[in-house]
């Protein structure tokens, strides 16, 4: 077994034979090669809307040979093709050192470059290289079939008409055009009604060196090349969205720099978040810089513009490239993981998800007033209301979430004037909870779907056989999961301390006193004496659902779990038959139900792990942090790009096992696989803000894989801090203030929930804090 990953070969890539190149709403999925084929879920999407199913090139009927392929960023592509030039006659054998073959001697260039925003602009370019002039068609192939992305590897549900248009604009401007219209009567639990989509996509053909012709399906070009001249043509991808062409402009050639508004605000939030540095090291250092780094790009990356409310006010998609969409609890979990490294998601977050709060009472989209959205998809088998999904409120999670979000806003910034507006919407979701999550007023939260088409399973585990009783059987809902209860809880604790600032001192207390009381109930109703283990939920019958899983670990983190239980359920947590050595699995590998390869029973989601980091730390259980912070980020050396995918699989870290096997359709990157790495080290560095009183507390523990790490430009309030945490060699770790701006108090000292701080150690922390420069 390696236990250096980092120092091994092996480098993971999820959806290995697919390559993706995207920005906001608009994704291109291509095959390795760079070109997108029918019958497969390759395509260019915008709004989950699959616009194109056929791009291939050639050159007189074949296609060139792909030679160096790559994303330059998550949105620019690069690729280049080469080809024996057309007319040139076979050359003797080499028999030379090399295997050199005719292609590379005489070699006809087709360089592709892609730039992706609302649409995509294409370069292309044809050189030779060779000695003598060459003659001959180039060709691109293109179709459109306008299906919904979960219909490409599925059954199609949805259909329309396409129609095509190829006409001549101006002198040296062409374009083919392609329409779509699709309608539907429904009669799906609600009024009946005739919707209709208009959906389209428009390739416009610029600057081309020669004009092009268009017949079956095919652009061509004939182009006539002299030695080491070049062709060029500019091919611009404009997606239509009922009727609307979305505003797309990136120029030639824009692999660097700022060329388009969108550039300037990624430029922005990389700047202002928080930058982590270290010195080069043997141990696990550069991983976890590489990570980092990597994690703050992609989230990036994953920005839905179109959300935008200002530059530094934004929200993102889920996933790529399946979860293009605003998913609520995703953009909560990403927002608060990510808080060490900037607040903007917190900040875009909360006001788009008020703004699709629930006003009534709709069963198909399981709407109540107060409850907080779901998830929204703008595909077509959606905005013809196929499913309810466009604008769907299945979850119990994101209505707690949401009020945690808006307390956790507070700790980072302390601005009254910027939370305050949230208020309400966290209180409404938090009434939802009390009046519609607790079915049959037994002071816990229960979800069952009233939609016919509904998600099942509405709590953390939303696949349909996530929860299941010891004999592997799915339980049917209601159900009282044991994490939803703890998330209930500390939303409506945090929010109890944020109404006592903001002086609304009874709403506080009602909050603190049913916090407190769902906090006695649950440590009796949920706790098993024979597993030393917290009941994976309540069934309809309310008896305990005695599975062993990944869901207790949210329960230490949120700080439900009654002090004298808290060892025996993080020991648990990290049993062998949970913890597979790269991760806690979603359920004990000994449960007849256990598959490593499924969605939420065995498998290992990095999201969790950063929680669980932040639960650990909170009751001073640094070495349970060292162990599954290490895990992650050898985790992450295992993948390109040290990046996490959503979910991979749960085999055991093993001698045969070198790495874990993958699940077929992961996100790479997914939001909350990004965030939770900045969580993993904010539990080693014991940060935790508290800005209204303009106060940072650390309390580092630094492993020996991470002997050193400097945080620079991290904000607190008002104030702005640059640290530095080292581990000396006694063990012991110690921080560093390299810079201070503004309002703000770093004190040393452990949780006050620390089972493991002794009372000299908080003396001895209280007192340094007193020092000069603290």
């Amino acid at each position: 077994m390696w236990e250096h990953p980092q120092d091994s070969l092996v480098r993971l890539k999820p959806r290995p034979g697919l390559t993706i190149v995207s920005r906001s709403r608009t994704v291109l999925i291509s095959g390795l090669d760079g070109f997108i084929r029918e019958g497969s879920e390759q395509g260019l999407y915008s709004h989950e809307t699959r616009l194109l199913s056929r791009a291939v090139y050639k050159i007189n009927n074949r296609e060139p040979v792909p030679v160096a392929l790559s994303n330059v960023e998550s949105h620019s592509w690069l690729g280049y093709y080469i080809s024996v030039p057309p007319g040139i006659a076979p050359g003797p054998a080499d028999h030379g050192s090399g295997q050199v073959q005719q292609i590379t001697q005489e070699t006809l260039e087709l360089r592709l470059s892609r730039f992706v925003g609302d649409g995509v602009h294409e370069d292309i370019e044809l050189t030779n290289f060779s000695q003598k002039s060459t003659d001959f068609e180039f060709q691109v192939e293109l179709d459109a079939d306008f299906a919904d992305i979960a219909e490409v590897t599925s059954q199609r549900r949805q259909f329309g008409t396409v129609r095509r248009l190829w006409r001549q604009l101006a002198a040296d401007v062409w374009e083919l055009r392609f329409y779509y219209h699709s309608s539907r009567t429904h009669r799906d639990q609600g009024p009946a009604g005739t919707v209709h989509i208009y959906r389209g996509i428009s390739v416009r053909i610029e600057r081309a060196s020669s004009p092009p012709a268009f017949q079956n399906g095919r652009v061509s070009f004939h182009v006539l090349l002299d030695p080491k001249k070049t062709w060029r043509a500019c091919l611009n991808f404009t997606p239509q969205m009922e009727g609307r062409p979305l505003s797309f402009s990136y120029p030639c050639e824009s692999f660097y720099g700022t060329r388009h508004e969108w550039d300037a605000r990624k430029s922005l939030f990389l700047s202002d978040s928080t930058l982590f540095s270290s010195p080069d090291s043997d141990a696990l250092t550069p991983v976890v810089m590489k990570a980092l780094r990597q994690a703050q790009s992609d989230l990036s990356a994953l920005r839905l513009y179109d959300l935008d409310i200002d530059e530094k006010t934004w929200t993102l998609a889920a996933g790529l490239p399946i979860y293009v969409a605003l998913y609520g609890r995703d953009a909560l979990t990403t927002a608060w993981q990510s808080g060490l490294a900037n607040v903007d998601l917190m900040r875009g977050a909360l006001p788009v998800l008020a703004r699709w709060q629930g006003t009534e009472l709709n069963d198909w989209r399981d709407e109540q007033p107060g409850r907080m959205l779901h998830e929204m998809h703008p595909g077509p088998i959606h905005e013809l209301d196929m499913d309810p999904f466009g604008r769907y409120y299945g979850s119990i999670t994101t209505s707690g979430l949401y009020a945690l979000i808006v307390a956790e806003l507070w700790h980072w910034t302390g601005d009254k004037a910027l939370v305050r507006p949230f208020v309400e919407p966290a209180l409404k979701a938090l009434d939802w909870l009390n009046k519609y999550g607790d079915m049959d007023s037994d002071g816990f939260f229960e979800y069952r779907t009233r939609s016919e088409k509904g998600v099942e399973n509405q709590g953390w585990k939303d696949s349909r056989d996530a929860i299941v009783y010891e004999d592997g059987a799915l339980v049917k809902a209601p159900v009282a999961t044991c994490e939803e209860q703890a998330f209930a809880y500390v939303a409506k604790l945090h929010m109890s301390e944020l109404l006592w600032w903001l002086d609304r001192k009874d709403e506080a207390k009602r909050l603190y006193h049913e916090a407190s009381e769902l906090k006695k109930r649950f440590n009796e109703a949920f706790w098993m004496e024979d597993e030393n283990f917290f009941a994976m939920g309540l069934d309809p019958q309310k008896r305990k659902i005695k599975s062993i899983g990944s869901n207790a670990g949210h329960c230490l983190a949120a700080g439900i779990v009654d002090l004298s239980l808290v060892s025996l359920t993080a020991g648990r947590l990290l049993g062998d038959d949970l913890f597979s050595g790269w991760g806690v699995r979603t359920l004990s590998s000994e449960h007849p139900a256990y598959n490593p390869y499924s969605y939420h029973r065995g498998s290992v989601w990095p999201v969790e792990h950063g929680t669980f980091a932040i639960g650990f730390m909170r009751y001073g259980l640094h070495q349970h942090v060292d162990l599954i912070s290490r895990a992650m980020f050898e985790a992450c050396a295992c993948f390109e790009h040290h990046r996490l995918p959503e979910i991979f699989a749960g085999h055991p870290r093993d001698e045969a096992h070198p790495f874990p096997g993958l699940y077929p359709k992961a996100n790479w990157p997914q939001a909350w696989s990004s965030s939770t790495l900045f969580s993993l080290l904010q539990a080693m560095l014991g940060l935790y803000p508290f800005a209204p009183l303009h106060m940072l507390l650390v309390d580092p523990h630094l492993p020996e894989w991470l002997p050193e790490i400097t945080l620079r430009n991290l904000h607190v309030g008002e104030g702005v801090v640059s640290l530095r945490f080292y581990r000396t060699k006694d063990g012991f770790s110690h921080h560093q203030i390299l810079d201070k701006r503004g309002p703000i108090h770093i004190l040393l000292q452990p949780s006050p929930w620390s089972l493991t701080a002794g009372f000299g150690e908080r003396m001895k922390d209280a007192l340094t804090s007193l020092l000069p420069g603290k």
